[in-house]
């Protein structure tokens, strides 16, 4: 399987993350792409470099504005009488629709939701090559290959149009299914990240040429606790578009592919011909957001039921963070997949 990844993308290197009222070290580290960098050459992978695409397969799911402050963010913050090492909001408008402000604290706050996705020297850079990693990934589909690993980090299904969060600026799995789509393909987005793709939802929510099917931990106890829910099914020309399947805490490998089942029954019925996998693995029982028990023969079933759809799968890296068996959960998924096809 050919997979691609971008040296830049280790240059995003946050340092603080806000939960429950605590300040704690951010878990979506560079050492990620080390571990999943070997656990996808493990499975057979041969990385290649993405080519640059240019901005506009960006800018056609992301707002040239929320561009805009993501390229210029950092040295306007920095500039600040005595600014923090990182872009952190601390103010949120009551309503997007409100005045949209000149200063960079106002714009941090429009422009990221949460306290998760702070933003430093090297942020706008990563996030950029991770997104064109995503854009080549697909581009390797539109060539003819059946299946593709991106190593996309930071991760992106958390990224709405206009608004970073949950450690994600670019939504690298939409933008890859926008440009399937444009292709004239029928492509689905298949989120099995423990975390809803909320960012991934809203962005397709009222379109009914991307599927977005989403297996995740019930939100109303977890992130992102707001979206994520099984009555939203989308909205106009959407609804009936996006199917959400929220697990309760605890659930393991056989409830899991209960749901993986669903999923692709529904990716079945929309016509689908592409697929792109958002692969969170932090659904692992080892993960430290600790939520679901999916072990690593799990991985393997996944990646082997996802084969069997006969689809083109383009797998897009989302969360999973350090634990012992994170490089393993990923081979074990590839490996499943490639075995099975």
């Amino acid at each position: 399987m050919k997979a691609v990844f971008d040296e830049r993308q280790w240059r995003h290197d946050p340092k603080h993350f806000i939960a429950s009222g605590a300040i704690r070290p951010n878990p979506e580290q560079p050492k990620r792409i080390e571990v999943l960098h070997a656990g996808a050459l493990a499975a057979g992978c041969q990385f290649e470099a993405p080519k640059d695409a240019g901005i506009g397969p960006i800018a056609a799911l992301h707002s040239p504005e929320y561009l805009a402050f993501l390229k210029t963010i950092y040295p306007r913050w920095r500039a600040l009488p005595d600014a923090g090492e990182e872009v952190i909001p601390n103010i949120h408008p009551l309503a997007r629709s409100n005045s949209y402000p000149t200063s960079p604290v106002g714009q941090a706050g429009y422009h990221q939701g949460d306290t998760a996705c702070p933003i430093a020297e090297g942020t706008w850079e990563a996030a950029y090559w991770s997104a064109q990693s995503a854009i080549t990934g697909a581009d390797l589909l539109l060539g003819g290959e059946h299946a593709a690993y991106v190593l996309s980090r930071p991760p992106g299904h958390h990224a709405y149009g206009d608004l970073a969060a949950g450690f994600c600026f670019l939504n690298n799995s939409g933008i890859a299914a926008e440009r399937l789509c444009k292709a004239g393909l029928r492509p689905a987005i298949l989120d099995v990240d423990v975390h809803h793709g909320n960012g991934t939802q809203d962005i397709f929510y009222r379109r009914d040429d991307v599927l977005t099917v989403s297996i995740h931990a019930d939100p109303t106890k977890f992130y992102p606790f707001f979206w994520g829910h099984a009555h939203e099914r989308g909205e106009g020309a959407g609804l009936g578009y996006n199917l959400n399947i929220p697990l309760s805490r605890g659930i393991g490998d056989e409830d899991y592919l209960v749901a993986l089942d669903t999923a692709l029954n529904r990716i079945d019925d929309f016509g689908t011909d592409v697929l792109v996998v958002a692969l969170g693995l932090d659904a692992s029982i080892d993960d430290p957001f600790d939520w679901l028990r999916v072990t690593k023969e799990g991985f393997s079933r996944i990646g082997a039921a996802l084969a069997k759809t006969g689809l083109p799968v383009l797998f897009v890296q989302e969360g999973g963070y350090l634990s012992d068996s994170l490089g393993e959960n990923l081979t074990r998924t590839l490996s499943g997949f490639q075995a099975s096809t």
